[in-house]
C-alpha cells in the first residue's frame, strides 16, 4: 500500500499537467499570427560565440570610442588647418574656430560609412526598448528619411543641413532607417558624433576651403544640447571596454566555448505487469558540449556524456523499444556513469548550402529537419519525454559517421521561401576496416528529404531513406546502435518501436518512405505530426515484413509563463504485423503522452509528465503500461 501511495505521489504532477492540458485546448483561441514555425533548417547549428562576441566588441568599441571623442579630435584637426592656411590664426577651441574662420563652404568629399554609428548606439544603449519592433535596417541619406524626427524641431533642420551638405552618415542599404520606431536622443546624438567626425576630417585634410563658420557654429549648440547623451555613451563605451578585458583575462580558449546540460529523472512504471517488476528510480544524464568556430560561421561539436539511465521492463516477451525516454540515450551503452565521447560533428557553410559532418555519434536529425517543433529539443532535455513523440521515426534509422548538405532551392522572397533539399549518410560501422564494415560495406542508412516552408507558418516534408542492416545483431531503429546491445539478446536495441518492428533474422536491405508537418497559427499553438511506412526485405525466403508509425501532437508555448510548454502526443508505435519469421502480436501498440515544461529561469527547468503505452509490443493481452517523470533539466 505505501508503495502504491509513494508511486502515485510520483506521477501525480504529471497527471496534472497532462489534465491541464485537455482544458487548455479547448479555451486556446488563435492569436496574432506568428511566422516563425517550424525552421526548415538544422536548429542544432549555433554560430554565435560568446568569445566572438569579445573581437566584435572591440572594433565596436574603437569605432564608438573614435565617435565620442570627435570633439577633442576636432581641436586637433583646427589646430593643423591653421597650420595649412596661413592667415588662420591658432584655435584652442570650438568658440574660437567659429571667430576666425571664413564663409567659404569645403566640397564633400564621398560619404564616408559613418552611418553605422546609429546601429552601434542601439547596442550601447537602453533607450528605445519600449518602441515598437525595428522592422528590417535601410539606408538614410537625408535626414528628412528620419520620419519620426519631427521636421519643425531645430535640431532636425541642423543636422538635415549637415549630413545632406557633408555627407556625415552613410546609413544603411535599403533607403529607410529602422521602419518606423522613433529615433531616440542617444541616435541622434550618434548622428552628430558621425557629423563631427567627417567635419574634422575635412578640415585637417583641407588646404584652402573649410567648413562654413554658421555650420561650427550650429556644431557648437548642437554639442551642448547633447552634451547629457555623449557623456552618456562615454561612460557606456568604458564599462564595455572594462567587460571585454574581464572576458580576455578569464576565457580558456579564443575560439570554443562550453555548453553543458544535466537531466536529474525521477521515475517509475505502472501496470498490472510493469509495476511488479520495476522499482521507483533516481536517474542522470549528462552533456558537455565544447562548441568552437574558426570563421564565425562554422562550428565544431565535441561532445562529452555519460549517464546511468536504464530502461523500463514493460512486462512483454520481447525486447522493445517503447518504453525509451530521450534520457536513456547517453553515449554510456552500459549506463555505467561512464564517459565517452558521443558526438564529434563539424557544420560549416558552402556557398549558399550548408554542410554537415560526422565523425561519431551522428544521427539524422543533427542535420535535417524534423518538423516537431516544441517535442524535438534536439538534446533531449526540455522537448518531449518519449523518443517516439520527440521525432517521426524515420530519423531513427542508422546512425554514426558520415556527411550530409542542405541546398535552398527558392529564393528568398515569396511564399515557399527557405525551402530546401537535404542529402546525408551515415555509417555505424564507418571506422572499422573488417569485412562486411567500413563506409560502404558495413551498415548504414542514406536520407533524402524536400523541405517546403509556406508562408513562414507552415512546415512539409517527404523523407525518404535507404538502409543496409548487417545481420541479426542489428535492429531497425537503432539510431546507429546509440544505447548499446541488448545483455541477453546481444541485439542491438531499438530506441523506438516494437520487437516485432526492430528485429532483423538476416541481412536486410530497408526503403522507408515519410511525411512530415507542423503548422502554427498561432504564437501560442503549434500542431505537428508525422507518419512512416518501411518495406524491409530480408535475404531469405518469406522473411520480408513491413513497418507502421504515425503520430500527431498539440503543444501550447509560454502557457502559464513565458518558456513553459504543454503539450500532448498521441500515435502508433512503429509496429509490423503478419511476420512469418517471428511470433509478434496482430495488435497497434498506442502511446500517448503529456508534459508541462515549467521553467524555473533561464537554466533551469522541471518536466513532469506521463507516457501511457497501450497494447505494448503488440501483444493483445498484455496489460497497459504507465510511465511517470519528473525530469529537472539544468542547462550552462
Amino acid at each position: 500500500m505505501s508503495n502504491l501511495l509513494w508511486k502515485s505521489l510520483v506521477v501525480s504532477p504529471a497527471v496534472l499537467g497532462a489534465s491541464l492540458l485537455v482544458s487548455a485546448a479547448a479555451m486556446a483561441a488563435p492569436s496574432v499570427a506568428n511566422k516563425e514555425v517550424a525552421p526548415a533548417e538544422v536548429s542544432t547549428v549555433e554560430t554565435q560565440f560568446d568569445t566572438q562576441e569579445v573581437s566584435t566588441q572591440k572594433v565596436e568599441i574603437q569605432e564608438n570610442s573614435a565617435a565620442i571623442e570627435a570633439e577633442q579630435s576636432l581641436q586637433k584637426g583646427l589646430e593643423k588647418a591653421s597650420q595649412v592656411t596661413p592667415e588662420l590664426t591658432p584655435v584652442k577651441s570650438l568658440e574660437q574656430a567659429i571667430e576666425k574662420s571664413p564663409t567659404v563652404v569645403a566640397q564633400a568629399q564621398n560619404p564616408t560609412n559613418s552611418g553605422e554609428v546609429l546601429d552601434q548606439v542601439n547596442r550601447y544603449s537602453n533607450e528605445g526598448k519600449n518602441n515598437n519592433n525595428a522592422s528590417p535596417q535601410g539606408q538614410i541619406t537625408s535626414v528628412s528619411q528620419f520620419s519620426d524626427v519631427q521636421p519643425t524641431d531645430w535640431a532636425f533642420q541642423a543636422l538635415q543641413s549637415l549630413v545632406e551638405r557633408y555627407g556625415c552618415i552613410a546609413g544603411y542599404p535599403n533607403g529607410t532607417f529602422r521602419g518606423n520606431r522613433a529615433m531616440t536622443r542617444y541616435e541622434f546624438a550618434a548622428g552628430l558624433n558621425a557629423c563631427l567626425d567627417r567635419v574634422n576630417e575635412l578640415i585637417a585634410t583641407a588646404t584652402a576651403d573649410l567648413v562654413r563658420k554658421e555650420d561650427l557654429a550650429t556644431l557648437q549648440r548642437l554639442q551642448e544640447e547633447f552634451s547629457a547623451e555623449l557623456a552618456t555613451l562615454r561612460g557606456r563605451v568604458d564599462a564595455l571596454e572594462a567587460r571585454t578585458a574581464e572576458l580576455e583575462a578569464n576565457q580558456f580558449s579564443t575560439t570554443t566555448k562550453l555548453v553543458g546540460e544535466a537531466i536529474f529523472a525521477l521515475s517509475d512504471a505502472f501496470g498490472d505487469r510493469a509495476d511488479s517488476r520495476n522499482n521507483t528510480v533516481f536517474q542522470n544524464r549528462v552533456r558537455l558540449d565544447l562548441q568552437t568556430s574558426f570563421t564565425g560561421r562554422d562550428v565544431l561539436h565535441t561532445r562529452l556524456a555519460t549517464g546511468n539511465a536504464r530502461r523500463f521492463d514493460l512486462g512483454t516477451s520481447g525486447i522493445s523499444g517503447e518504453g525509451n525516454q530521450t534520457f536513456n540515450i547517453s553515449g554510456d551503452a552500459s549506463n555505467s556513469n561512464n564517459v565517452f565521447v558521443d558526438w564529434l560533428a563539424y557544420y560549416f557553410p558552402l556557398g549558399p548550402a550548408q554542410v554537415y559532418v560526422a565523425a561519431a555519434g551522428g544521427i539524422h536529425s543533427d542535420y535535417v529537419a524534423t518538423n516537431n517543433p516544441y517535442f524535438e529539443d534536439f538534446d533531449g532535455g526540455n522537448g518531449a519525454l518519449s523518443t517516439f513523440a520527440s521525432s517521426s521515426p524515420i530519423f531513427r534509422i542508422g546512425g554514426g559517421a558520415g556527411a550530409a548538405v542542405s541546398i535552398p532551392f527558392t529564393p528568398s522572397v515569396g511564399p515557399i521561401k527557405g525551402s530546401s533539399i537535404t542529402v546525408g549518410y551515415l555509417g555505424s560501422e564507418a571506422n572499422n576496416p573488417g569485412t562486411g564494415a567500413g563506409i560502404f560495406n558495413g551498415n548504414y542508412a542514406a536520407l533524402g528529404q524536400i523541405n517546403f516552408s509556406l508562408g513562414g507558418a507552415v512546415a512539409l516534408a517527404a523523407t525518404y531513406v535507404n538502409g543496409y542492416h548487417g545481420g541479426t545483431s542489428s535492429s531497425l531503429f537503432d539510431a546507429g546502435g546509440l544505447v548499446g546491445s541488448d545483455p541477453v539478446t546481444g541485439r542491438n536495441a531499438g530506441v523506438v518501436g516494437t520487437t516485432a518492428a526492430n528485429q532483423l533474422t538476416g541481412i536486410a536491405n530497408s526503403n522507408s518512405y515519410g511525411l512530415s508537418a507542423a503548422i502554427r497559427p498561432s504564437k501560442n499553438l503549434s500542431v505537428s505530426g508525422f507518419v512512416s511506412y518501411t518495406d524491409v526485405g530480408q535475404r531469405g525466403a518469406n522473411n520480408d515484413f513491413e513497418v507502421w508509425s504515425w503520430g500527431a501532437g498539440v503543444a501550447l508555448p509560454d502557457f502559464g509563463k513565458k518558456g513553459n510548454v504543454l503539450g500532448i502526443f498521441g500515435g502508433a508505435q512503429p509496429y509490423s504485423i503478419g511476420r512469418r519469421d517471428i511470433v509478434a502480436g496482430r495488435e497497434t501498440p498506442f502511446q500517448v503522452e503529456g508534459f508541462y515544461k515549467y521553467r524555473l529561469n533561464d537554466n533551469i527547468s522541471i518536466t513532469p509528465g506521463v507516457i501511457w503505452l497501450m497494447n505494448p509490443d503488440q501483444e493483445r493481452n498484455a496489460p497497459d503500461a504507465v510511465i511517470g517523470t519528473l525530469r529537472t533539466t539544468f542547462t550552462f
